[in-house]
């Protein structure tokens, strides 16, 4: 079986690579391939993780991901940094066993005649704007739903929604529900303006395309790292068809991981 790993630079994260390395190459059924692997190894953190999805996204729907945290328990590594042995054990009588998390579909159309661009988000994606309230009107499924004013919106998956969206006061959605949340951030809402004020859930047969207003100044991220700088004129997500997979050698139960990461004590 072909693994990468990916690795920070932080000096932890480089031993546990090196060590993994080492232990992948004793193996007679392991072998290292960065250019085409079956399984990506991302060591250090959550956005180490988004990193390596991110590289790979082209053949995000070939591979299946494993995550060494060696750092501050993650919520999507499994794996600690002193439990290499065991990892490279578990590679070795891998059966294909696996579980998919949804990913976001991301359509930014431009002003003028530049092209459209597409992306794909394992987290979120924001669009705000630098200075000013943004201004952007909002539909679903083509419907005019609200004129929103605020700082920006958030539209996450559900594996995603543990992450920016919940800080912004979005609900937590099980990753086996194929739907992607919208959550206002920091929405002006008087007499004048008037938005909803609650996160939305959307259906997997429905998308949403929000069409800034203030279209100077506006920036669109994806898993936190910038999109676009150019005009927008308007942006589309919807559930993608594809998902990404995680090697379930030992994937924790995503309520236990919840507690995990946010409630639990971690020694």
């Amino acid at each position: 079986m072909k693994v990468a790993i990916y690795s920070n630079n932080g000096e932890s994260s480089l031993e546990v690579a090196s060590s993994l390395k080492k232990g992948i190459d004793q193996s007679d059924k392991l072998s290292i391939d960065g250019l085409n692997p079956e399984i990506v190894i991302s060591v250090g953190g959550d956005g180490t993780l988004l990193s390596a999805f991110h590289h790979y996204q082209d053949i995000s729907d070939k591979i299946r991901m494993v995550g060494i945290h060696t750092g501050h328990l993650g919520f999507y590594t499994d794996w600690r940094d002193y439990e290499v042995k065991q990892l490279v054990d578990s590679l070795e009588h891998d059966n294909g066993q696996s579980v998919t998390y949804p990913l976001l579909d991301i359509k930014v159309n431009y002003s003028g005649s530049s092209p459209s661009d597409y992306g794909l988000a394992l987290n979120e994606s924001t669009i705000k704007q630098i200075s000013g309230s943004m201004v952007a009107d909002v539909y679903i499924k083509n419907q005019f739903f609200e004129s929103f004013r605020g700082d920006g919106l958030c539209v996450s998956t559900p594996s995603g929604s543990t992450a920016y969206n919940k800080s912004v006061g979005g609900a937590i959605i099980n990753p086996s529900l194929s739907a992607i949340q919208i959550a206002e951030i920091s929405s002006i809402n008087n007499r004048v303006f008037r938005t909803l004020g609650s996160p939305l859930i959307i259906a997997p047969d429905e998308w949403v395309k929000i069409a800034p207003k203030t279209t100077h100044k506006t920036i669109l991220t994806c898993d936190q790292q910038d999109l676009s700088t150019r005009v927008v004129e308007s942006v589309e997500y919807r559930i993608s068809k594809r998902k990404l997979a995680f090697a379930q050698y030992r994937h924790t139960q995503f309520w236990q991981r919840v507690a995990n990461s946010f409630i639990n004590e971690v020694d």
